[in-house]
């Protein structure tokens, strides 16, 4: 029987691999969605 190996946070590799990518894609979403509601509201109602 092959041995799981688990880091501290208690995921094997391949969990820990499928989380970082779910967790960059969800990051990288947010971020692209900040970035629009940024120009639309500057399109309204420049700040500067």
């Amino acid at each position: 029987m092959a041995e799981d190996k688990r880091s501290l946070s208690g995921l094997t590799e391949n969990e820990a691999k499928e989380f970082h990518g779910l967790f960059v894609s969800s990051f990288i979403g947010f971020t692209v969605i900040a970035i629009i509601a940024h120009v639309l509201v500057w399109a309204w109602r420049p700040w500067l």
